[in-house]
């Protein structure tokens, strides 16, 4: 405030998580995985009166698939609102997911002795 009373008003970037998600609830944990990848659908325009930040995620899965955790560092969002965005546009349609790889399974040690083996005999 002023020393008149009156108020100036504040000019900043930041806008609060809250504001960005309408209030609303985060999605489960489950809901979307920080390695789940997405992208936008074939044929889809991008939804009449976006939000910067759908407009945002929209210019980023445009050029392919993106991990969860990608668009949220490229847009600098928490990671609870990235995956509330994705997953309205996922619910929408516009967006298409791919699940996060498996985890890699174990080579059995002695295959890889052989594999090894093979290859100093061949290059040593």
């Amino acid at each position: 405030m002023t020393s008149r009373g009156k108020e100036e008003p504040v000019a900043s970037d930041f806008v609060r998580s809250y504001v960005i998600a309408g209030g609303r609830a985060l999605p489960p944990a489950d809901a979307l995985s920080l390695l789940t990848l997405v992208t936008i659908a074939p044929g889809r325009q991008l939804p009449l009166g976006a939000s910067p930040e759908v407009a945002a995620i929209w210019e980023l899965c445009s050029g392919g698939y993106l991990s969860v955790a990608e668009v949220a560092a490229h847009l600098e969002l928490p990671v609870g609102v990235a995956r509330l965005l994705l997953t309205d546009l996922t619910e929408q349609g516009h967006l298409l997911r791919r699940e996060a790889p498996p985890p890699a399974q174990a080579v059995d040690k002695r295959i890889l002795e052989e594999v090894l083996h093979g290859l100093q005999r061949r290059f040593a």
